[in-house]
């Protein structure tokens, strides 16, 4: 009898705890389901604010990159002696210091509003990225049209430099002539219907020469002696080499702006639905 008991009152506690088990089991594999969906949140936020960092050093590296450009630029201008009051012509360079100040401006607050995870800071930031982001697309579209209204100025102004050319100030052109090497406006022909042809006939200035200091005197005696290329062409390309590079930074720039936008949509989305305060960075 004694046995039997024992043996039924086994035969209870274990029933008991396969009961207990198989309550607690759901508990545990639902605690499980529902943990993953707050796992895979984590990860997107933190890709999210790894994302929105590099955006902010790349505000700051592009900002870098198109100051140097637009210095580049201008100092260009001052080398060839170039009116830089002129509009036209300098508006490049203006356009592209700009767009570097104000890409330093955003990567900075890009960077302190991902950090300090402000909800207030990030939707600044997201507007300030929409907003830019519009406005390189159309940068974009105006730049390829701007590019074509600078050709004729460019002949202006330098058909008006050159013409006016007599030898005695010799600075703008001839430093124009030696650093491009190239000769006259269109070619060296260019010469033939400024001043200095009436002072100087069947001659361009020395600064046409392919070697100023050997014998060429600028004499069209012997062309091989000389540059025949005029220098709008180069000068041109010059230009628009630096239009083209400005433009595909832009271009690079706007793609990433669009992943930013999208990182601020995680993180905001994630803040409204389960947080409150704000995650550390490597949380």
């Amino acid at each position: 009898m004694k046995f039997q008991k024992v043996h039924i009152l086994l035969l209870a506690i274990v029933s008991k705890a396969e009961a207990e088990a198989s309550t607690n089991q759901p508990c545990s594999a639902m605690s499980e389901v529902s943990s993953a969906p707050l796992d895979n949140m984590d990860c997107g936020i933190a890709s999210s604010k790894t994302v929105l960092l590099f955006l902010s050093l790349l505000f700051w590296a592009v900002g870098a990159a198109l100051a140097y450009i637009g210095a580049y630029l201008i100092q260009r201008y001052n080398q060839f002696s170039i009116d830089v009051q002129d509009k036209v012509v300098l508006a490049p360079a203006i356009i592209i210091i700009a767009f570097s100040v104000v890409m330093f401006l955003f990567g900075l607050l890009g960077c302190c509003a991902t950090i300090r995870e402000s909800k207030f800071g990030l939707s600044i930031f997201f507007l300030i990225i929409f907003l830019i982001f519009a406005a390189e697309v159309a940068a974009l579209v105006l730049s390829f049209l701007y590019q074509n209204k600078i050709n004729p100025e460019l002949e202006k102004l330098l058909n008006a430099t050159f013409s006016k050319y007599d030898g005695n100030d010799k600075e703008i052109v001839d430093n124009l002539q030696s650093e491009l090497k190239c000769c006259g406006v269109f070619n060296y022909t260019s010469w033939l219907n400024t001043n200095w042809s009436a002072s100087h006939p069947n001659s361009v200035p020395k600064s046409c020469c392919i070697n100023t200091n050997g014998t060429c005197n600028g004499t069209l005696t012997d062309l091989k002696l000389l540059h025949l290329n005029g220098c709008e062409t180069e000068l041109e390309s010059i230009i628009h080499r630096v239009f083209y590079y400005a433009m595909g930074v832009i271009l690079g720039f706007a793609i990433l702006k669009f992943l930013g936008m999208l990182s601020v949509c995680v993180i905001a989305c994630s803040n409204g639905s389960r947080r409150s305060g704000y995650e550390p960075l490597y949380a």
